[in-house]
């Protein structure tokens, strides 16, 4: 499809096993450009975007916005769970655009809220009461990896703050949860939130479990869902509950340093698959048990982004909202 020079903009979300990318006008998306590459069929961003442009008819963009999964320093982006680096001049190259910026993907994700269908949000747990105009937000991705945002609104616009959370250490509150750190820090000599609570964390997860067991074995993220959901798995099922237990721990911990009192919101590909197990294995009882503060936890609702393409959104509107001021 033939585009007007420098109308749209190119919006990309970089994620460590897919990336999304479209074109956008204004804050909005033009849903028919919306596509998904694997990250293993290309060399770099470059050869994704040359090959989404040309699918566009080579559109000369206005502006260029990609969210990265990992760190975002001084302008240069560098995945976590991906050997690609991105930087402005490798971003201008690749879209031709006179304007880029590059994004934390949590960051893009808390640029989202507020532009995003009433139907994409699942709500998981209430809040008391209706959620605080202008109060704080938080996004938390789990994913490939995992990591969180505050959202904060403050004069002239919004505030999203980027993180690395998803290597802080992992909870502990029995042996249990002792020994299971101890089995995860061989990998690297440390037990990161990250390690338990993403795709390859729920591998490691039921893979300590089965040791546990006397059952040593290894099964795929997408096979330890699959036997979740059928629920006729013991060890699987003793892998959700657990996983769901220390999300739980984590998303309590999160907003009591964040005090969201405009709510959670939980997005990425994980949290997505455990999206009809929050209830049975009662993330509610593990977000709440804080002991004496466990009655104000109720403060802060929770919602699941069921979007796909939210951090795409939050690039448009991050870029958008540039342009505007």
């Amino acid at each position: 499809m033939t585009h007007a020079p420098d109308t749209l903009t190119l919006v990309a979300d970089i994620g460590g096993t897919n990336t999304r990318v479209a074109l956008a006008r204004g804050p909005a998306l033009l849903p028919g450009t919306i596509r998904r590459y694997a990250n293993a069929e290309h060399q770099s961003l470059a050869d994704v975007l040359g090959r989404f442009l040309a699918a566009e008819d080579n559109v000369d963009c206005a502006g260029a916005c990609v969210a990265v999964a990992g760190p975002v320093a001084d302008g240069v982006g560098r995945l976590t769970n991906l050997d690609w680096q991105i930087d402005a001049a490798t971003l201008t190259a690749a879209s031709r655009a006179e304007r880029v910026a590059i994004l934390n993907d949590l960051q893009a994700q808390g640029h989202a809220l507020g532009h995003l269908a009433a139907a994409s949000l699942r709500p998981v747990l209430p809040g008391a009461g209706a959620p605080r105009a202008g109060a704080a937000q938080l996004v938390v991705g789990v994913g490939t990896g995992f990591n969180a945002a505050p959202v904060h609104a403050v004069p002239g616009g919004r505030l999203v703050a980027p993180s690395e959370c998803g290597h802080m250490s992992l909870p502990l509150r029995g042996e249990a949860d002792l020994r299971l750190a101890r089995h995860v820090e061989r990998a690297h000599g440390f037990a990161g939130v990250e390690d338990v609570l993403s795709g390859r964390g729920l591998e490691r997860l039921h893979g300590w479990l089965a040791d546990e067991a006397g059952k040593p074995g290894g099964l795929a993220a997408a096979q330890i869902m699959a036997r979740i959901d059928a629920g006729d798995d013991a060890l699987a099922e003793a892998t959700g509950a657990t996983f769901v237990r220390l999300l739980g721990a984590v998303l309590g911990d999160l907003a009591l340093v964040h005090l969201p009192y405009g709510g959670l919101y939980l997005c990425g590909g994980v949290a997505r698959a455990f999206a009809a197990h929050l209830d049975r294995f009662d993330l509610a009882a593990a977000f709440r048990d804080k002991g004496r503060f466990g009655p104000f936890m109720a403060a802060f609702p929770l919602w699941l982004i069921e979007d796909d393409f939210a951090a795409l959104t939050g690039c448009a509107v991050y870029l958008h909202g540039c342009d505007a001021g």
